[in-house]
């Protein structure tokens, strides 16, 4: 399906003028600066830049992806932001997701006064489709937004669902995919020729282990990459962060390691959790993750508190369940002999 992505965006990001930073003006040369106000003296004392191409130019390499189809952001929430900043008018248009999921997809609709078209998942935590296709047709329905591997249920959404939205609607498609590295599902990276209205964001929080540094990217074709590029902020990526991102994308190594650490880890909880009779169900985890279900979820997780045992209460949402990250080995012992003790 053919989209147009100047027809979606706002009349008004197409029409403004971005800034233009001090780094913009001067082409990239290097040399002695003198026209930005910095202070001449310090480690830190010159602006980064403005576009990461450093850090592009790895990921670039990592994922096969030309440094055109890829924008860097303050992790993952400043991305979604800015998807509905630039595709929907506020007061008047729409952004679809499937609950329960990511929180701030949420919290940025309403933040840009954005409609929330909210379709629950269903029993199995997979997408309604016969739902969420009768508001295909809606004029003012900008933005659909997929979590897959979804949190916090864990799971994969089924990609025939997927594809399903990718053929029929005709506005932007943001797929969420933080927990790829994670699962056996395919990334749709590759799917970004085929469909002009794909994003895909990914980071570098989770899997890549650097949370604190505060990087997400998305990937999309050019035309809405240069759109994102116009409404970020001059400097969203500070020099720090962006030496710290391309150290991590350097430890290809150290990031097989940890990874096949932390799925080793994964079956051991699981198999300890099986067989605890405080647990009545852990959900399928395509993630480094579980969200289980207990007989009395409150309870343990105030009891796991007070043992300086931090999760995530998911009662609010799902039944009785609690969300439980795979941690450390020595982590992970520590949960399951408190748990243990409360059985």
């Amino acid at each position: 399906m053919k989209t147009n992505i100047s027809k979606l965006a706002r009349p008004n990001i197409l029409a403004m003028q971005p800034y233009s930073s001090a780094r913009d003006e001067s082409g990239g040369i290097q040399g002695i600066f003198l026209d930005a106000n910095e202070n001449p003296f310090g480690e830190n004392n010159r602006y980064p830049d403005p576009y990461q191409n450093k850090l592009k130019n790895k990921l670039s390499q990592i994922k096969n992806i030309p440094i055109e189809k890829i924008f860097v952001g303050n992790g993952s929430d400043e991305i979604i932001d800015h998807i509905y900043r630039i595709f929907c008018n506020p007061g008047k248009d729409k952004a679809m997701f499937f609950s329960p999921t990511f929180g701030m997809y949420q919290v940025a609709a309403e933040l840009n006064e954005v409609e929330i078209i909210d379709i629950p998942l269903t029993s199995d935590f997979q997408i309604n489709i016969e739902e969420a296709k009768k508001y295909f047709n809606d004029e003012n329905l900008k933005v659909i937004v997929i979590c897959s591997p979804n949190n916090p249920t864990g799971n994969n959404i089924h990609p025939k669902d997927i594809n399903f939205i990718l053929e029929n609607f005709k506005g932007i498609i943001a797929i969420d995919e933080a927990y790829i590295e994670f699962t056996n599902q395919n990334s749709y990276l590759d799917k970004l020729d085929h469909y002009p209205n794909l994003v895909i964001f990914q980071t570098l929080s989770k899997a890549w282990g650097i949370a604190g540094v505060r990087v997400g990217m998305a990937y999309s074709n050019p035309e809405v990459i240069q759109l994102l590029n116009k409404v970020k902020h001059p400097y969203n990526i500070s020099v720090l962060n962006q030496k710290a991102a391309i150290k991590a994308l350097s430890q290809k190594e150290e990031f097989e390691k940890r990874r096949k650490i932390i799925f080793s880890e994964k079956e051991k909880i699981r198999k300890e959790l099986e067989k605890l009779s405080i647990v009545t169900k852990i959900y399928p985890s395509d993630t480094n993750f579980f969200l289980v279900e207990f007989k009395e979820a409150n309870l343990i997780f105030h009891e796991l508190l007070n043992q300086k045992i931090i999760v995530r209460n998911q009662t609010t949402k799902i039944h009785n369940s609690i969300r439980i990250t795979v941690g450390s080995p020595e982590e992970n012992e520590k949960l399951i002999t408190v748990l243990k003790k409360l059985n």
